[in-house]
């Protein structure tokens, strides 16, 4: 097969959504498929790739509903006036809808069915709120009741559906203690604000001059929910968010997000011809069904059939990112496959930089490779959770170009 590298990646910043209050949301008056096409234009122009190139185009959304439907992919194409004769793909895999679309890219020009591929993802969720409905852009709620059908009832359908209640069920089986939850959590953005003041995240955001709710003009170009005031004394305060006695609160959770990531995959033969100097080559892909009641275990098999397939250990990977969908996540993917905590989300996590759900996947891989490039890390692995009961998972190694 052709070795396929990572030959670009770029995101928005991610603004903090709020359903109930939408002019707190720095993107509230922007669509998520208009902020990935913000980006399409300068990625291609910082790969060097002229649009017309392109083989491929795959855009995940988690929630593509109402105005988030991409028509298979096309709208965002169209919106940044790109060419028709690209083709594209719709593609939901929930929270790992991005990296799906990565997996799908990587398998086109491995097997040579394609060149060069765009890969993207968004989601807004302020303006398209988890569940759908909104009565001011006329959406529709999914019918709950249609989880009582017997032919659900083996699934625990009310706990499957709620993301918070299926981390509530995994560490009620694992031996976490809620503070090791919050302490996460606060690493998280310590990690995250330490990595804004530095301008790491600088070299993978473009800004966005976004309208607010006051009608001025904001320059978006700092993830909106990491925080520097974050302790463990206020993250033991917060009350627990999905059931009375529980230990998953706002401060061991990642947020509700709106932003869009972009990524520029090609063969390692067509970036030499290029000239194009790659972040990474992917190695190895994942992904695995679980329990969707304890959809959080997902990351752990996927992780392990992408290691297994090229005959490496977790022990061989130098960094990891880990979607912080919930720390209780990223804790038993630590404890299960014997990582080293110090070597993951070493720029904080999902938590604080938060958790875009249709363009997280992206923001995985592509912040992981930029890592291995700073710290000459050899081999990384992102790996995520999925609603429904999945996981995905992606090895990357280091490109030494030598072009």
């Amino acid at each position: 097969m052709k070795e396929v590298v990572i030959a670009g990646y770029l995101r928005t910043a991610q603004s903090r959504s709020r359903p109930n209050d939408p002019a707190r949301d720095w993107f509230g008056k922007m669509r998520g498929d208009e902020l990935l096409a913000r980006l399409l234009p300068e990625l291609t122009r910082r790969t060097g790739i002229d649009p017309k190139e392109i083989d491929d185009f795959l855009v995940g959304c988690a929630t593509a509903v109402g105005e988030q439907w991409a028509y298979g992919g096309r709208f965002p194409l169209f919106l940044a006036n790109f060419p028709e004769t690209i083709p594209a793909k719709s593609v939901d895999q929930q929270c790992g809808s991005a990296m799906a679309g990565i997996h799908i890219g990587f398998m086109e020009i491995a097997q040579d069915f394609a060149d060069i591929v765009m890969v993207g993802g968004y989601e807004h969720m302020t303006r398209i709120p988890m569940g759908g409905y909104n009565t001011d852009r006329g959406l529709i709620a999914p019918n709950m009741t249609l989880f009582l059908d017997p032919s659900y009832r083996h699934w625990d359908m009310m706990t499957t559906v709620n993301m918070g209640l299926t981390a509530e069920k995994l560490f009620s089986q694992r031996k976490f203690m809620r503070e090791e939850m919050d302490r996460w959590g606060v690493s998280s953005h310590e990690r995250a604000a330490k990595a804004q003041a530095d301008g790491f995240f600088a070299g993978e955001i473009l800004a966005i001059e976004a309208e607010q709710a006051d009608g001025t003009v904001m320059k978006v170009e700092r993830d909106q929910a990491v925080r520097t005031d974050a302790t463990l004394e206020n993250m033991a305060e917060l009350k627990p968010s999905f059931k009375k006695d529980g230990v998953i609160t706002p401060g061991n959770s990642s947020p509700l997000n709106a932003a869009a990531s972009s990524m520029v995959l090609m063969s390692k033969d067509t970036a030499r011809k290029k000239g194009v100097k790659p972040l990474a080559t992917i190695r190895s892909i994942g992904f695995a069904g679980v329990d969707p009641t304890i959809m959080g275990v997902g990351p752990v098999p996927a992780t392990r059939k992408a290691l297994e397939k090229i005959g490496l250990k977790p022990s061989d990977m130098d960094y990891w990112e880990i979607n912080e969908a919930f720390s209780v996540v990223a804790l038993n993917c630590i404890e299960e496959l014997g990582i080293d905590p110090e070597r993951v989300n070493v720029m904080g996590g999902g938590i604080a930089i938060g958790h875009a759900l249709g363009a997280t996947g992206i923001r995985l891989v592509g912040t992981l490779a930029r890592i291995l490039n700073e710290k000459k890390g050899r081999y990384g692995c992102a790996n995520a959770c999925v609603g429904g009961g999945q996981g995905v998972a992606t090895v990357i190694e280091r490109e030494e170009y030598d072009w």
